[in-house]
């Protein structure tokens, strides 16, 4: 049986800060992330993910800063429907996706806090953002792909007679990548994503979101299914015994609160229960277990109030490797990993894990088949 490949993200930041690390110099640091994403390139990452915050540097700016500077390393830039107009995000999009040739991804974040959609000006509620990020994505892909003029009018959009010389580098478009795990999530993004990405969860339940995904990708008329994206936090070390005491080490400095998380608005929320479906799930996993499967442990989660991708996977490199195997043999094509000290552990990832994951990759394609009957 021939293995799929696995495509890997990491993900970058524009200064020196993690849950384990107080932040350190300007919020803007050119030459911080330069280097933060050429280690991320010359680890072998296929894309990096550029976060959105309401806080935070706009992401397309930080993306045509990488692109600048690197020569082949794909860049997922996350982005929120609904604070720039569908067909000015189509034109910024491909515009950077020429400059690239193509090495351009979007990857679309509905909004699960409140909170949050508010401080950049956002007052609807969660089924209401998740029915315009529908609409949106939908006028993003025929933006994309149309050379005529078209007009549109829905519910959250109106135009006349758009149109643009601007398109996408590459006939199939940009990628579009969705995450979410509610049911709403499910419905929208099964419908237009060509990734869905997930946070990590232990086997059972990732199994049954990916079968959930597939199902709202069913019933919205898809015959392609989306990918599917799984993210960790992956903890080395070169023994077992090494990479628990490590493991214990970045909880304790999490628990201390010296750090500052990409994802803080958990934080300024301590003690309630999250809005958002994924960091609910995160806790209840959390809840039930410290460790899950073969290398899952969930405490990081919930130290964090699981404001983000959380939860780790501890061991050697052979371990998380055969870990994240696992993931791949339930239906996960893409895994997105980042470390509790983001550009060394990038480094490390490169080094160590990749090339274990992908190695056996490889050897399962090369295999033979077995004769019809036999057992193996």
């Amino acid at each position: 049986m021939t293995s799929p490949s696995v495509e890997f993200i990491g993900m970058i930041g524009t200064q020196d800060a993690s849950e384990t690390r107080p932040a350190a110099g300007p919020l803007v640091d050119a030459a911080y992330t330069t280097r933060f994403a050429r280690a991320h390139e010359d680890a072998g990452f296929d894309r990096i993910l550029i976060g959105y915050s309401s806080s935070r540097p706009d992401g397309l700016q930080v993306a045509a800063h990488v692109a600048a500077r690197t020569e082949r390393l794909g860049l997922l830039v996350a982005h929120r429907p609904g604070f720039i107009a569908p067909t000015l995000a189509a034109r910024s999009f491909a515009t950077l996706d020429q400059f690239t040739e193509g090495r351009v991804a979007v990857h679309t974040i509905t909004g699960g806090n409140d909170a949050e959609q508010r401080r950049d000006g956002d007052y609807l509620d969660k089924e209401e953002r998740y029915d315009r990020t529908d609409e949106y994505l939908g006028i993003l892909r025929r933006a994309w792909s149309s050379t005529d003029a078209f007009s549109h009018e829905g519910r959250h959009y109106r135009f006349d007679d758009y149109a643009t010389g601007v398109l996408p580098f590459r006939d199939t478009g940009i990628p579009l990548y969705f995450g979410g795990s509610s049911d709403a999530a499910y419905r929208v993004g099964a419908k237009h994503a060509d990734t869905f990405a997930l946070w990590g969860e232990p086997l059972a339940e990732t199994a049954e979101q990916i079968a959930s995904v597939r199902a709202a990708a069913e019933a919205a008329g898809r015959s392609e299914l989306p990918g599917i994206s799984v993210s960790f936090r992956p903890i080395l070390a070169p023994t077992e015994e090494l990479a628990w005491e490590r493991a214990h080490h970045i909880l304790d400095t999490i628990k201390s609160g010296s750090g500052r998380p990409f994802f803080d608005q958990a934080r300024h929320h301590t003690g309630t229960t999250p809005q958002n479906t994924g960091s609910r799930r995160l806790l209840a996993a959390a809840a039930k277990a410290d460790l899950h499967d073969r290398a899952l442990w969930t405490p990081t989660a919930a130290a964090t109030g699981a404001g983000g991708n959380t939860t780790a996977l501890v061991g050697t490199p052979e371990t998380v490797a055969q870990a994240l195997l696992d993931y791949v043999d339930i239906g996960v094509t893409t895994i997105l990993i980042r470390g509790f000290d983001p550009l060394d552990d990038a480094v490390d990832y490169g080094r160590h894990l990749l090339p274990l994951v992908r190695q056996e990759l490889a050897h399962r394609a090369s295999a033979p088949l077995a004769p019809t009957g036999s057992t193996r």
